[in-house]
This record gives C-alpha cells, structure tokens and sequence, in this order.
C-alpha cells in the first residue's frame, strides 16, 4: 500500500529563499537610512563650534572669573511671564559698597539646555541707574539664563542659572 501526502500546492524553492533575504536585507538599509536621515536633521544641541578654540579660551576665562569674584558684585535677575508667550526679565546690579552699577553694557539670553536653536536673545535696556529692563517671547519650559555684563569689551561679569518657565 502507498501513503498518499496531501499537496497544499505550495513549494519553497531557492529562488524564494533567495528573494526573502534580499528583501529582509533591502529592508533594513532602507529603516537606517530614514533613521541615520532623521537623526542628522534633528539634532541641534551643538554647545560650541569650535572646540579647539574654546579650549584654547580657558586661561582667559578663568582669569576673568577670578576678576569677576574679586569684584564682590550682587546681581540679581527677575524672569516674570506676561502676555501670552511674553517673558519680562529685570536685572539689578550692585557693587561690593551696594552701590548700583551704571554704564555698563548687560547681555542677557535664554539658552535651551537641549536644542540650540530654540536659543532667545533678550534685548535689555537701562531703565534706572543699575536696572536693566527687556523682554521676548519665550515659550514655557526649561531653560539656562546667560547673562554677560561688560564695559568699554572688557569681560566683568558672566552668569549661568537653570530656571524653569511656566
């Protein structure tokens, strides 16, 4: 007697075998290339552009910050959320005597810790001897407050603080 098998009329042959890797291959290069595509687009978080410089900058910067802590100056910045998107940053500065500190030139930005290019320039003004006054529009969220205050291009005075804006 002969046993007879059932034929589903499927056969796996070489050239399928051959086919479906090919297309699992394809098919990988294709996520990376739309992955390695995404990430070089999306990523903006360069903290500094020339790094070799920077490093070279060092000296300079440390002696500026022993300058800046020699000077026993009190500042102090007030970021309040006004209309909308609207941001109100005031800056007050005061001499190691408390005396306010006038005819200075004071930088102020809001720098994303994550994405550089959500980075926001504030344009502040001297509203009073020592007051410095500007706003922009900056949405809610995490951010490092920079500020930089100079006279005649000489450095005196830098900060960096984490705030959080709601």
């Amino acid at each position: 007697m002969q046993a007879v098998t059932p034929s589903s009329g499927f056969k796996l042959t070489g050239r399928m075998v051959f086919a479906a890797l090919v297309l699992f291959f394809v098919t990988v290069a294709a996520v990376n290339a739309v992955m390695i595509r995404a990430a070089t687009m999306t990523f903006g978080g360069v903290e500094t552009q020339n790094a070799y410089q920077a490093g070279l900058a060092f000296n300079r910067s440390h002696a500026a910050a022993v300058a800046q802590d020699g000077r026993h100056w009190s500042v102090a910045a007030e970021l309040t959320r006004s209309s909308g998107d609207g941001a109100r940053l005031v800056v007050s500065l005061h001499d190691g005597a408390g005396a306010q500190v006038s005819g200075v030139a004071v930088e102020a930005r809001l720098a994303h810790p994550a994405d550089a290019r959500r980075d926001r320039h504030i344009a502040l003004r001297e509203r009073a001897p020592g007051t410095f006054e500007g706003s922009a529009d900056v949405p809610p969220g995490q951010w490092d407050l920079l500020l930089d205050v100079s006279r005649a291009e000489e450095e005196l005075f830098r900060s960096k603080s984490r705030i959080v804006l709601r």
